[in-house]
């Protein structure tokens, strides 16, 4: 059977038929074959990474394929609120590996204090897709547009469940970047033997009990079972129905609830500041 043939790389925007075959030509491939192509197909290539074991096992089967090029740089979302211990995993997988990490936090915030001077105190209580948008959306698709990108390789599974379990290879959200998922077909258990077979760094916490890591104020220690059912156990706690974090729903949609939200915290906080203005004598 002919291979079939694509450009290199891609020309953007891709025929509903071209994404078709390039699924059907991807669909039987094993991950490393997936991001071979995809190292040699996909224009303005970063991998993004919260450095969950999915992604982790990309970025080191990345590392050891032979290309002229070095691996696709990392886009870290710097959310303000991680744990210690995925700081600490940040900089374990640049020195281990020498891939760069580009980091972008939330618009005009370095600090924990200064989200918190913007959208308020425990804002993720208050509009959980607008502190999504806040931590996660905006930053990343500031990072698309100031580096370029044009396709991002993700650590999403088929068994993850969830908005997931219909994933493609590859897909195109609403604002026309191109998502690789170069492990959609794998089960936890792949993914645990790889990390445990190539002696792939990982975060701390998974030996304390957690599951998964995200936000300190939003993941907990799981009791959920072992394998796919209860991987994503203690994200998002006392909220069984949520299955995603904002980066891969609609952008238009939560961009547009983000600057009705934004709108109100800004006449809340003059609110304040009015109140607190001392009065003449």
């Amino acid at each position: 059977m002919t291979e079939p043939t694509f450009d290199t790389p891609l020309q953007l925007p891709l025929a509903p038929e071209t994404l078709a075959a390039i699924n059907d030509h991807l669909r039987p491939l094993e991950p490393q074959q997936i991001l071979q192509w995809a190292i040699h197909h996909l224009p303005g290539l970063y991998q993004t990474t919260a450095f969950g074991l999915t992604g982790l096992v990309a970025i080191d089967m990345l590392s050891k394929i032979a290309v002229p090029s070095p691996p696709p740089p990392l886009i870290f979302i710097d959310t303000l609120y991680h744990f210690p211990e995925t700081y600490e995993l940040v900089a374990e997988v640049e020195n281990r590996y020498g891939v760069k990490v580009q980091v972008f936090k939330p618009e005009g915030c370095e600090t924990v204090q200064d989200f918190e001077k913007k959208w308020g105190e425990k804002f993720w209580e208050k509009n959980e897709d607008t502190y999504d948008f806040a931590v996660k959306v905006e930053p990343a698709q500031r990072a698309y547009q100031l580096l370029s990108v044009r396709s991002v390789i993700t650590g999403r599974r088929a068994s993850q469940g969830g908005d997931r379990a219909s994933l493609q290879p590859l897909e195109v959200d609403a604002t026309g970047l191109l998502k690789l998922n170069p492990l959609f077909a794998w089960k936890f258990a792949q993914v645990e033997a790889y990390i445990k077979d190539n002696n792939v760094p990982r975060n701390k916490l998974l030996d304390q009990g957690y599951k998964s890591v995200g936000d300190w104020h939003s993941t907990v220690p799981s009791q959920s079972g072992a394998g796919d059912a209860g991987e994503r156990g203690g994200r998002w706690a006392g909220r069984e129905e949520k299955t995603e974090c904002g980066l891969h729903k609609d952008y238009f949609t939560m961009k547009l609830k983000a600057k009705l939200e934004a709108s109100k915290a800004a006449e809340a906080a003059q609110a304040q500041d009015v109140e607190t203005v001392p009065t003449a004598a």
